[in-house]
């Protein structure tokens, strides 16, 4: 009950960005649904969508049974069908999102949504200048950055072969990694599938501490920056 009352706020109320409700509601057709959310995570725009939360449930509901994909009822196919599919969402995604970047450019950056925010943008060409191939498979692991690198890589131009094959490197390790942990943690405390709203709350605070990291030291920065050199640059 109590980690019912801390969850709903964290996901704002909504119900289908809970993987527990998604599964009990959608039974079969939790995977479907997941490589739906999992293909607009990575290229459309939506951040506020639970990537690796769902990947680390589906992990857990494979090894605990709560789940067969395609009427599937051996956990080690139904592993290896799960990462196959999820992989591929979160690949084309990416392509879809490049694509976009890369046909639309700077119309993107000139507006400045709700959803699709300048800021964000402006936050993943740092990010994407500062690592510059890396950022597309260590960008994955981060959200809001998972979202808009690919389409700042369109936007820059980035080199397609590259950008296709460090996507798809990219893509296989998000996946692998935290679909894995999910399953061999589920077969390891099976407790952990009737408990995944608190499994919820780690992976939710797990993934924010990366934006409140960046945060606090984009804001220490300009505290601590000149005076001078902020008025400087307003005048310029």
């Amino acid at each position: 009950m109590i980690s019912g009352l801390v969850l709903t706020p964290l996901l704002l109320g909504i119900k289908w960005l809970d993987p527990e409700w998604l599964q009990h509601e959608y039974g079969g057709w939790f995977i479907w649904i997941s490589l739906a959310i999992v293909f607009v995570e990575c290229g459309l725009f939506f951040p506020f969508l639970p990537g690796d939360t769902l990947l680390f449930a589906l992990g857990l509901f494979i090894a605990g049974g709560q789940i067969h994909l395609l009427g599937v009822e051996n956990e080690a196919v139904e592993l290896v069908m799960a990462v196959a599919m999820l992989t591929l969402a979160a690949f084309l995604g990416n392509v879809a999102g490049y694509e976009i970047g890369r046909r639309l450019g700077p119309p993107l950056y000139e507006r400045d949504g709700r959803i699709l925010k300048r800021k964000y943008l402006d936050q993943t060409s740092a990010f994407f200048e500062k690592h510059g191939n890396k950022a597309l498979v260590g960008g994955r692991f981060v959200p809001f950055v998972r979202t808009y690198v690919t389409v700042v890589a369109g936007v820059t131009l980035m080199d397609r072969r590259k950008f296709l094959l460090w996507s798809a490197v990219g893509a296989l390790l998000w996946v692998i990694s935290i679909t894995l942990l999910g399953f061999f943690l589920g077969a390891a405390f099976p407790a952990l599938g009737e408990n995944i709203d608190y499994v919820t709350i780690a992976i939710l605070a797990f993934t924010v501490v990366p934006l409140a990291y960046e945060w606090f030291k984009r804001r220490r920065h300009h505290r601590d920056e000149d005076p001078q050199d902020r008025d400087a640059a307003a005048r310029a």
